[in-house]
């Protein structure tokens, strides 16, 4: 059993849901670069794979996406319930920067579609569902890349989400302070 308040030592938060990191925030990138590109799911990829695929050729358009940085706001709110046993709920802010790398000849059109697409509030509905929100998408920068001997046409778009992280760690209410040596405190 995981410790509380009352037991001391180290307390990881309660079972709650976690905002999504990981795969499943890489997921959530793919589906939002494919909606508004309207590229093939399987041509955009996460940046980052355990076993790195074979590169597309040359002519074709795809895209890879992939966070590259978290930077959360230092100090978070936390805010004790006293209502039953007690518990307190931790919440910070924190930026999500996320680089979409488009390859191909239409590279830098479809880097231009999705932060586009990006102002839709329709398009932005999942992303706010998993509590993310857009802050800036404005940063295009050209990194052509030598394979082969010839050059591969690459558009980076940086995009910057924000959103609120939420964790509730079981700390329990006082109850009473315990006895008083007043001896000792002298």
């Amino acid at each position: 059993m995981a410790n509380d308040s009352s037991t001391g030592g180290f307390i990881p938060p309660a079972a709650s849901p976690a905002p999504s990191v990981d795969a499943a925030l890489d997921a959530l990138f793919q589906q939002l670069v494919v909606g508004v590109t309207g590229l093939p799911g399987t041509m955009v990829r996460p940046r980052w794979q355990p076993v790195v695929p074979k590169q597309p050729d040359p002519a074709t358009d795809w895209c890879a996406i992939g966070v590259t940085k978290f930077d959360p706001d230092d100090y978070p709110a936390e805010v004790h319930d006293g209502t039953g046993d007690g518990s307190s709920t931790q919440s910070d802010h924190e930026s999500i920067e996320v680089v979409a790398s488009f390859y191909g000849p239409d590279a830098m059109a479809n880097a231009k579609q999705l932060r586009s697409g990006l102002y839709v509030a329709q398009n932005r509905d999942t992303l706010v569902a998993a509590g993310l929100n857009l802050q800036e998408a404005k940063r295009f920068v050209q990194v052509p890349e030598l394979v082969n001997q010839q050059w591969i046409r690459r558009w980076d778009l940086t995009i910057v989400f924000r959103r609120q992280s939420i964790y509730t760690y079981p700390i329990l209410n006082i109850v009473s302070p315990g006895p008083l040596d007043i001896e000792s405190a002298v």
